[in-house]
């Protein structure tokens, strides 16, 4: 069969630098779990309880990637930008309803990651009962870290904090995870046939809060690294 042609040049795949690697690691998809520390989802006024209910997702797509070290425009129809602090997995091999004690098997390694929200919007959308799209799903909103490969590794507890213009904002271990790594892993996978390349964001802990342009955020989970940006002024018409 002859290479197909196509109508405009396709994208570029997303990806994103390894650590000690000349190879960059390609990203399939974009997976977030939404309120997976509890603090949080108090903040957000939607306390969870473990015992009765199960994790939930939610995506992002994989042309929202941005490198960390970046600086991307503050984003339009928005007056509320906030960051949100996230350990990052990177899924290494194909998994499909895989048990908790196996979820290791699928671990390439981790990054750190801001999921960015236009946070009104997300929550006008909630209030409506409404899809999130448009609060979580943003051009340049999923900022991610080289992968630090730590194959078959489940990171199980750790320090992480995030800085904004010097000041600390969000800070945690991530022993207080909710549903911690093999959890998400073992119960995304009934979803989903996990793929190489699939990034996993989470959960964030309790401090989201709004950034203005000029801002500079510096994140760090202890034994992985660190993921900064640098929020630029709104794109002119």
């Amino acid at each position: 069969m002859s290479n197909p042609t196509y109508l405009w040049t396709p994208p570029p795949v997303p990806s994103l630098p390894v650590r000690g690697r000349a190879e960059r690691a390609p990203v399939n998809r974009i997976f977030c779990v939404g309120r997976n520390y509890h603090a949080h989802a108090v903040e957000m006024g939607r306390p969870v309880d473990k015992a009765a209910e199960r994790a939930f997702y939610f995506t992002k797509s994989p042309q929202t990637l941005v490198e960390s070290g970046a600086t991307v425009p503050y984003p339009p129809e928005t007056k509320d930008y906030h960051y949100e602090m996230e350990l990052v997995l990177v899924v290494g091999r194909p998994g499909f309803r895989v048990p908790v004690e196996r979820a290791h098997e699928v671990v390439y390694g981790y990054a750190c990651g801001l999921d960015m929200t236009r946070r009104d919007l997300q929550l006008a959308a909630r209030e409506k009962g409404r899809p999130w799209d448009l609060g979580k799903d943003i051009e340049h909103g999923a900022v991610c870290s080289e992968v630090v490969p730590m194959r078959g590794f489940v990171l199980e507890r750790g320090e992480f904090a995030l800085e904004v213009n010097g000041r600390t904002r969000q800070q945690t271990d991530l022993s207080k995870l909710i549903w911690n790594v093999r959890e998400i892993v073992a119960d995304l996978s009934l979803y989903y046939h996990l793929q190489p390349g699939d990034l996993i964001y989470t959960g964030t802990p309790e401090g989201v809060g709004a950034v203005v342009p000029g801002d500079k955020l510096v994140g760090r989970v202890e034994g992985v690294g660190t993921v900064e940006l640098t929020v630029g002024p709104a794109e002119q018409a």
